[in-house]
């Protein structure tokens, strides 16, 4: 703990013990976390970590006091609570506000811990990391160091940093986030533009007819277009322009070399947009991860008190309950159904070696009901209190369930020096058990609430399991069937998942029909003909395509490079690759204008547009249908001093236009 202040100091003493043992608890379950360091802070200092994104120190700029600003009004009026923030970093960094309950802090600490298993397992975290893990914080106050010093200069100056990194902002999620990105990418096709560096060295007439004559420059500006001109779109627009990007100067009216700063500015921010990259890709997996273990400790594990738990069911109402696309919610019932389907495909593999039972008469030969009571945890394992260790202590010495060391700790009352059990069964009954026997006493098949589910399995299912039966894998009874079940297998499978997805294939995945239908999603849709949102679709596809497209390059329009010289003219020519959503043509014109200052030649903007007939729509109107919209092809183009709109060359429009992408879910024939 690393308080800070009075208060602080007496919240990090009473958070000693929670902090410890949720760690054991959580490692009891199977999760891998990196080291947390807890802080104590106040509600100012929360605030401020909020803004800067789980730091300490980040660079000096107007968008943290921007973001400061928001959440302190939140704050102020009852818009949303702040209860924590963790970093992923290596050791990880979480920071409790002092002023919470100590049922809500528990809250948390059982929260990260789950985080920080997710930041240290999950591939896509590893991508951008080093071998060992990140050193985030160091390099982020590096570059806030890095920063302020090129505002300090004076030949620099604040403001010319500041917009610089404004123009940079703009285009922040315009990286390629499958890829890791190159050190710097500079160093792979950096061709300068020589006649400027000659022109400020003031080279000789001679030196430059004997050694820098114009067929050789000439040369290096056909090789640096060539390096410009990209065969397959590149979505690092960030790198890109790091290779091959100019600045525009004002006061030459045209495009120069970028400065050091400028190119190490850029290149800062975009480390840092590669390194926040995972944290967006994975918020519902990772929000809904951490909602699932801190459900389980907090509640199932008794982790909050008895005089704690009504305070804490209120926390995670108030999280869960939250409106709008609410990522722990979504997260948390994805895991649990991945759970849920994984341990009714292992159980109803067991069943279906039962002589008798088949996948064609499983659901008349199965008594459901017997079976859910033979799934139930041991009563042993299931009601573990100081007066039921001798229950425990009669199974079988070898009985991989047990924790047979903390038992004997526990049974013969073994103190610390402060005189305390080692082992205090009464708060902490897991410590007696091991991940086998957390497993069992937790199977989510047995808990009320999913005692149907294994009844609802359907008969394709059923049949893919018996493809891969043989003779010599069979029971005699349902009792010995439900013996064998492994009650790890879910918690095993949501780790593989846990290593290997994002939110994409996540959803992608696992979101299904039953699942749909069992949380009440659906679809809704902005009606022209009406001028208003309406309920389309709750069929699964239609479901996950709205989904996906709010996942899909962080929900934001997915922009990628497709010529360095364009018409041959050194222009920027960048494409929307079109989902059947629109741009915001005024917001997309306002990237242009800052990223010339980042090109300094003109930009150019491939997008779709939707057109309606003015008839079109109001005979639509009239008929209460929907409308079917032209879709055109345009070309947004900036010099620095205008826009102009041209259509679309055909050939470039087919580069960017959906496919068999279409995230428009309305009915062909919609009726009011």
């Amino acid at each position: 703990m690393k308080p800070h202040g009075l208060d602080a100091r007496k919240e990090a003493s009473k958070l000693s013990e929670p902090v410890s043992e949720a760690a054991n608890l959580a490692e009891k379950l199977g999760l891998e976390p990196y080291p947390v360091n807890y802080w104590i802070v106040d509600h100012d200092e929360m605030n401020e970590l909020i803004a800067y994104g789980g730091f300490q120190t980040r660079y000096p700029h107007w968008r943290w006091g921007m973001t400061y600003d928001r959440q302190q009004k939140q704050d102020q009026f009852g818009m949303g609570k702040a209860f924590e923030i963790v970093n992923n970093d290596n050791p990880s960094h979480a920071f409790l506000q002092e002023s919470n309950s100590l049922a809500d802090q528990k809250a948390v600490i059982t929260h990260v811990e789950a985080h920080a298993d997710f930041f240290a397992n999950n591939e896509w975290f590893g991508l951008f990391a080093r071998d060992d893990g990140p050193d985030a914080a160091a390099m982020l106050e590096h570059h806030a160091d890095a920063i302020a010093g090129y505002m300090d200069d004076p030949e620099i100056g604040r403001e010319r940093v500041e917009r610089f990194i404004d123009a940079v902002l703009t285009l922040e999620d315009t990286i390629d986030q499958h890829r890791p990105p190159r050190a710097d990418p500079r160093e792979s096709s950096e061709l300068d533009d020589l006649r400027d560096r000659l022109a400020e060295m003031d080279v000789s007439a001679e030196v430059r007819q004997q050694v820098f004559d114009e067929a050789w420059l000439d040369r290096v500006e056909s090789a640096e277009q060539e390096a410009a001109d990209l065969g397959e779109p590149r979505k690092d627009v960030l790198g890109f322009l790091l290779e091959h990007g100019r600045a525009y100067d004002e006061e030459r009216d045209r495009a120069v070399e970028m400065e050091p700063w400028q190119k190490d500015v850029l290149d800062m921010l975009r480390t840092e947009a590669y390194y926040f990259a995972p944290q967006k890709m994975t918020k519902v997996m990772n929000e809904g991860w951490a909602a699932y273990w801190e459900s389980l400790m907090m509640g199932e594990e008794r982790f909050a008190g008895t005089d704690e738990f009504l305070t804490y069911a209120d926390h995670q109402s108030r999280v869960l309950g939250s409106s709008g696309m609410n990522p722990y919610k979504l997260g948390k019932e994805l895991w649990e159904y991945v759970e849920n389907t994984t341990n009714r495909r292992e159980v109803a593999d067991h069943l279906l070696r039962v002589e008798g039972i088949t996948w064609r008469n499983f659901h008349d030969a199965v008594d459901f009901e017997a079976v859910g009571e033979r799934l139930d945890p041991h009563p042993a394992i299931a009601g573990i209190t100081p007066d039921s260790l001798d229950d425990l202590a009669t199974l079988d010495e070898d009985d991989p369930r047990v924790d047979w060391a903390a038992l004997d700790a526990a049974t013969s009352g073994e103190t610390d020096e402060d005189g305390d059990p080692v082992v205090d069964v009464e708060r902490y009954p897991w410590k007696v058990l091991t991940y086998e026997g957390l497993a069992e006493r937790h199977f989510s098949l047995a808990k009320p609430q999913n005692r149907g589910f294994l009844a609802r399995i359907d008969r394709s299912e059923l049949e893919g399991l018996s493809r891969y039966m043989f003779d010599d894998e069979r029971y005699a009874t349902v009792e010995a069937a439900i013996a064998d079940v492994d009650r790890a297998a879910g918690w095993d499978r949501m780790r593989e998942i846990r290593e290997s997805h994002n939110d994409v294939t996540f959803l992608d995945a696992f979101l299904s029909q039953e699942f749909v239908t069992d949380n009440n999603y659906f679809t809704y849709e902005f009606m022209q003909s009406s001028e208003d949102y309406r309920v389309t679709s709750s069929d699964y596809r239609d479901v996950k395509k709205k989904l996906l497209l709010q996942f899909t390059n962080f929900g934001k329009p997915t922009v990628a490079v497709y010529d360095g010289n364009f018409d041959n003219r050194n222009e920027l020519l960048l494409g929307h690759e079109y989902n059947g959503i629109e741009l915001d043509v005024p917001q997309a014109k306002q990237v242009l204008e800052r990223l010339y200052r980042l090109w300094g030649r003109p930009v150019n903007l491939m997008t779709i547009v939707k057109e309606y007939d003015d008839h079109d729509l109001e005979v639509a109107r009239r008929r209460n249908r929907e409308p079917s919209p032209e879709e055109v092809g345009k070309r947004i183009r900036y010099d620095g001093e205008g826009f102009e709109t041209h259509d679309l060359d055909p050939e470039l429009e087919s580069r960017i236009a959906a496919t068999d992408v279409d995230y428009d879910t309305k009915p062909d024939d919609w009726l009011a």
